[in-house]
């Protein structure tokens, strides 16, 4: 029984297509073993291995010996089961805030940052060399579309349905067992991107998750223009709520929207739901100019800001960007650059050349006299700043 079952777990890997964003590996090595729910199964992966260090042993052994349950949650769960290594692991625990101080305190933990224990989390550093926060399971009692009131519970469901997304609301047991409550390991392999329950009161929780969906969109879905009608209903019904959400936390997720996959259509979508009047970009883009940026530069890893100039017509649009946005000093002489030098140039590398070597360096020419022309404390950062010019040109 168990050998058909692993042998099905990896049919189902191929049948979906997983294969082709995931490690080979990983069909083999998330080892299906005995299930509690349809919706368990174990993880035994290099990622999942690699994340115990004596700092993570030692903090594992703490909330055991007192009782507590503890899980890594939301974003390492979903990059793990993708075969990416995470960068930052967030871990979720049935412990109070008082009950992890109690515990810290006796066993000698140093605890950093206690801004964050009204809701709910505490960050302890271990050895004095890794920190670890630790957030207790809540529930949200109101909400006002920014912000919530919450309460603390011990029912991993029911933390697990206030999240955004379903790929973001799986937990994963230090011993390597996956809980998975709303079928985000499914969606996953799917590269479906949905949110959890119902979209629209998940979307009035927080109008940030608007913007949350089309990022993981980006990121997830392997085709540009597969969203499920019922969820883009429910993003226009909402568009305006964005209105409400501070330009910083605007600026965090359209700042990797637009260099992150699919961008251009994202954005077309974006455009076609109402959304831009209400995150400061021109309510009149110009998305054709976007979609041909896209396309030049998208693997040359351009700025955001790069990005957005695409859209822009002209240098004093990104003043409305300033004041929605709070766009920093850096990436506003980044945007006025582009917008500047895009369109010249085009002469110097039209010119009849010599040799092939000045044939290869000429056009390069008028941008090399800028950079020169600049005082030499500030070269460096001209340089970059016209770096993205040339990605903006492809």
């Amino acid at each position: 029984t168990t050998v058909t079952a692993m042998l099905a777990g990896v049919f189902r890997c191929i049948a979906s297509g997983l294969h082709s964003r995931l490690k080979p590996q990983h069909c083999i090595t998330l080892r299906l073993q005995r299930l509690h729910t349809n919706r368990t199964m174990k993880l035994d992966t290099p990622e999942f291995k690699k994340l115990f260090t004596p700092e993570l042993n030692r903090l594992s052994e703490l909330f055991a010996k007192y009782d507590y349950e503890l899980r890594i949650a939301g974003g390492a769960v979903r990059d793990m089961l993708m075969g990416i290594q995470p960068q930052d692991l967030d871990f979720a625990t049935t412990a109070t805030p008082e009950e992890m101080k109690r515990m810290f305190e006796k066993e000698g933990v140093r605890m950093l940052n206690t801004k964050g224990e009204e809701h709910g989390t505490i960050t302890a550093r271990i050895n004095n060399k890794e920190n670890f926060e630790v957030t207790t399971l809540r529930v949200d009692v109101t909400t006002d579309g920014r912000h919530a009131e919450v309460e603390f519970t011990t029912d991993w469901k029911i933390d697990a349905e206030r999240r955004d997304l379903t790929i973001n609301s799986m937990f994963l047991g230090l011993d390597g067992t996956l809980y998975d409550y709303f079928d985000g390991w499914t969606d996953l392999k799917n590269r479906r991107v949905a949110f959890v329950g119902d979209a629209t009161k998940r979307i009035q929780e927080d109008y940030l998750r608007i913007l949350r969906y089309f990022r993981f969109y980006g990121r997830i879905a392997e085709s540009p223009n597969q969203h499920e009608d019922s969820t883009l209903v429910a993003i226009q019904e909402n568009a305006a709520g964005l209105g409400r959400i501070s330009g910083e936390r605007i600026w965090v997720e359209l700042k990797k929207i637009v260099v992150g996959n699919h961008a251009a259509p994202v954005m077309r979508c974006m455009y076609k739901l109402g959304l831009p009047k209400y995150i400061g970009l021109p309510e009149e883009g110009k998305l054709d100019e976007f979609d041909q940026v896209f396309t030049r530069a998208h693997q040359l890893n351009p700025r955001p800001m790069t990005m957005i100039a695409a859209l822009l017509e002209e240098p004093a649009q990104i003043d409305d960007i300033i004041a929605r946005l709070k766009i920093s000093i850096e990436e506003r002489k980044t945007g006025l650059m582009v917008m500047q030098l895009r369109r010249e140039g085009q002469q110097q590398t039209a010119q009849p050349q010599g040799d092939g070597e000045q044939q290869t360096a000429q056009p390069l020419r008028h941008y090399q006299d800028f950079i020169l022309k600049t005082p030499g404390t500030e070269q460096r950062q001209v340089l970059e700043r016209v770096c993205e010019v040339l990605k903006y040109k492809g």
